[in-house]
């Protein structure tokens, strides 16, 4: 019992679910046979569960680089709480899991934080993704514009919803674009 009480307190003290602390579910399977090149780019962020990095983002993108030695250079971008406010950079790296077929990553932030990610579903022509984890305490939809139809937003939550994720913690992201001013053409920083 003491053990689990430190461990909860530890989590607690630390504030930083994207660790792992969260109970973790049943697997989800990731889609497998990713094709990286293709899945490299710029994705927006149209709806997610945010961490607290992103909590009131608004126009937030994600844009992936495939590096030579294979992982993923992650560079997450927004605007905090207002679509004028200054442009944030998060920077991440991810190394593919072996045997995933590239639809599991070991993400890490910061230098020291480690994450799941899972790609959950991709569209057949690389144009919308669902990034999701095993605990279901995040999830990412993107797409490739920063808009999409109100029938495929409602086949994201209701994928979201068979994966066993509570679909009213899901959140829209504000995107208007095209943007004006400072910032407006930011979306990544120099991969390490």
């Amino acid at each position: 019992m003491p053990i689990i009480r430190f461990v909860s307190v530890l989590c607690v003290s630390l504030g930083i679910a994207t660790t792992g602390c969260t109970q973790a579910g049943p697997s989800i399977r990731p889609v497998a046979g990713v094709d990286l090149q293709r899945f490299a780019g710029r994705w927006y962020v149209i709806a997610s569960i945010p961490t607290r990095f992103e909590r009131g983002g608004h126009n937030s993108a994600e844009t992936y680089r495939q590096m030579p030695d294979g992982t993923m250079c992650t560079w997450f971008r927004q605007r905090p709480n207002d679509f004028t406010a200054p442009v944030k950079l998060i920077h991440s790296s991810a190394s593919v899991v072996a045997g995933s077929g590239n639809g599991e990553w070991s993400v890490r932030f910061f230098g020291f934080l480690h994450a799941q990610y899972l790609i959950g579903w991709l569209s057949a022509d690389y144009d919308q993704v669902m990034v999701v984890r095993d605990a279901r305490d995040y999830i990412w939809y993107m797409a490739r514009e920063p808009q999409v139809s109100d029938t495929d937003y409602h086949a994201m939550l209701s994928r979201a919803a068979a994966m066993g994720y509570d679909i009213g913690a899901i959140e829209k992201i504000p995107q208007r674009w095209p943007e004006v001013g400072p910032g407006s053409d930011t979306f990544e920083g120099n991969c390490p």
